[in-house]
Formats: structure tokens, sequence, C-alpha cells
């Protein structure tokens, strides 16, 4: 499985960034997905998952109401839309897959693949 995030880039405070998350190599819809990242000189955080459906979602607090992951299977993408940006956003986001297909989890150590990583930085 590889997955190839894009779309980070500097913004300002109260701005909006699309992130998406490309995934070949696997069998995309069968898997939940998941958003975390890594401010510099701290631990790699959980920030939205998604159900391999789409149903079902999850947000960390710092982030419900103001960020909104998506998928759309057909075309292998998970998307991480992100309104009302705040400098403490700024990370490296990293899309990343569970390698068990019934896992849907905000933790880290249930995801295996991860992608590279796209970094956003807000200013204020």
């Amino acid at each position: 499985v590889q997955l190839q995030a894009s779309g980070g880039g500097s913004v300002q405070a109260g701005g909006s960034l699309r992130l998406s998350c490309a995934a070949s190599g696997g069998t995309f819809s069968y898997y939940a997905m998941g958003w975390f990242r890594q401010a510099p000189g701290k631990e790699r955080e959980f920030v939205a998952a998604i159900s391999w459906s789409g149903g079902t979602t999850y947000y960390a607090d710092s982030v419900k109401g103001r960020f909104t992951i998506s998928r759309d299977n057909a075309k292998n993408t998970v998307y991480l839309q992100m309104n009302s940006l705040k400098p403490e956003d700024t990370a490296v986001y990293y899309c990343a897959q569970p390698e068990y297909s019934g896992s849907f989890s905000k933790e880290r150590e249930e995801y295996d693949y991860w992608g590279k990583g796209t970094l956003v930085t807000v200013s204020s």
C-alpha cells in the first residue's frame, strides 16, 4: 500500500485548506483511513478517521467543528477539509491506513501504512 498526501501549504489564520491522500496498491474501499499530524517538537497526534464506507467519522476535540474528513472510494482518495485554521494547526499532516480491514481507531499504533506527509503552516 502506498499513500501520497498533498494539498498542504501556507495560509493565514482563519483560512482553509483541503488535503488529499491518494492510495494505491491495495483495496482502498475495504479500509478505514485516518489523518494524523505532527508539530515540531511534539508527538504525532490523531486528527480524524473515517470508516470504510464513510458512514462513521471520528475527530480530535481540537479540530471538531472545523475539519471534515471524507472519502471517495471510486478515486481511492481520502480528504481533509480544514476550515477556520489556527496557528496551532501548523504541522506535518499524514494520512494512514490500518493493516486489517476491521480496524477503525483513533490510536496511532493501529495504523500500519503511512504517507510521507504534507506541511501545513498557519500564520497569525
